[in-house]
């Protein structure tokens, strides 16, 4: 065969393998009653109004946990998002809620930052720090907790995209769910689970014991520095069964350029060894690569690849349509240029912060 029609087709087998493992680990929701009576904390950073923010963050008053209570995270007290955050919480006074206001410098990372005071007040043992935008459903302690097994150190949730808004919305559902939610769980399924920013469950004392939420600080992505201090204490990162969601709202080609370039950064300096073969991850090369060898089989490995992504989201109920199959070609071209300019700098820029980054040792 061909050598470079063999390397298209040994690409393509490990992208179908993955789908597979992705497929076996994800269910389909389900609703989880309540069957856990401990106290949660959830710690929610906010920064700024978001598309759909009103409907993510009421989301987290209308949880059928028992005993939680709501602590929001706010730098500045000008930021815009304020009065939507006192709206709600006066709107729920059966839930116990609140506002937590003031700057921490502790690291160079502002999320981090933002999160410590709602940790220091925390008044449970577990603790939730869940991002702005994950729509929480019902459930979702439950969710969580259901997934803490004997070995986890940590549970956590990839977004979903929801709700897009437009063709380049498009484009970035096509980038977070059948591609990066699909290869996170299909490294937990092979027992290389990596921790997700958007929905992190702590039990405080196991995090406490080395080194608490300010350990977090090690790396300049939080979830990077929690993977890796989960794993050297011995543990598992697990995740929900099924992913939150996320709603897009609108994007621009620009923006979806920028926030992938800033995550390609952010695992280029974090974990450079799993960085490294991501230009394969997209249907583009073993294409090219299929193109160059034989014609008919350039055709082949996109009906394929596309073909194997519709399935899976067919199945666990993702949003599907023909414009997100139209994005995905263009989602796989974008990756080339996200990879080669994930090499070339040594800064990225998160909400107006420049991040300083540096290598670090892969754990």
């Amino acid at each position: 065969m061909n050598p470079l029609l063999l390397a298209a087709a040994a690409v393509t087998a490990v992208n179908l393998a993955g789908l597979g493992l992705a497929a076996a680990r994800l269910r389909r929701r389900r609703h989880r009653p309540a069957t856990r009576g401990e106290g949660v904390t959830i710690v929610r950073p906010v920064c700024g109004l978001e598309p759909h923010i009103e409907a993510t963050l009421a989301s987290g008053f209308a949880l059928e946990h028992p005993d939680y209570e709501l602590i929001f995270c706010l730098d500045r007290a000008d930021d815009p998002v304020r009065p939507l955050v006192e709206r709600l919480i006066a709107a729920h006074p059966a839930v116990q809620a609140r506002l937590l206001i003031g700057e921490n410098r502790h690291s160079g990372n502002p999320k981090l930052n933002n999160c410590i005071k709602g940790w220091d007040a925390a008044r449970h043992d577990w603790i939730v720090l869940a991002d702005s935008n994950v729509l929480m459903p019902p459930d979702y302690v439950e969710q969580l907790f259901a997934a803490w097994r004997p070995d986890t150190g940590l549970v956590c949730s990839t977004p979903l995209g929801t709700r897009p808004d437009g063709f380049w919305a498009q484009v970035e559902c096509a980038f977070l769910n059948t591609l990066q939610a699909r290869w996170q769980y299909t490294g937990e399924a092979v027992g290389l689970g990596f921790a997700q920013g958007k929905s992190m469950l702590w039990q405080r004392d196991f995090l406490d014991a080395h080194g608490g939420i300010r350990a977090l600080a090690a790396e300049i992505a939080e979830d990077a520095a929690a993977t890796k201090l989960v794993r050297r204490a011995g543990r598992r990162v697990h995740l929900v069964d099924s992913p939150f969601e996320q709603p897009l709202g609108r994007r621009t080609a620009r923006q979806v350029w920028l926030r992938q370039l800033r995550w390609a950064r952010l695992r280029r300096v974090t974990f450079p060894l799993f960085f490294a073969p991501e230009i394969l991850i997209g249907a583009a090369v073993p294409t090219l690569l299929a193109a160059i060898a034989a014609a008919p089989a350039a055709l082949l490995v996109p009906a394929l690849w596309y073909g194997a992504e519709a399935a899976l989201a067919w199945r666990k109920g993702w949003p599907l349509s023909p414009a997100l199959l139209a994005a995905m070609p263009v989602r796989d071209v974008m990756i080339l240029g996200v990879w080669a300019m994930g090499w070339t700098t040594g800064t990225t820029v998160w909400r107006g912060n420049a991040l300083p980054l540096r290598e670090k040792r892969a754990v």
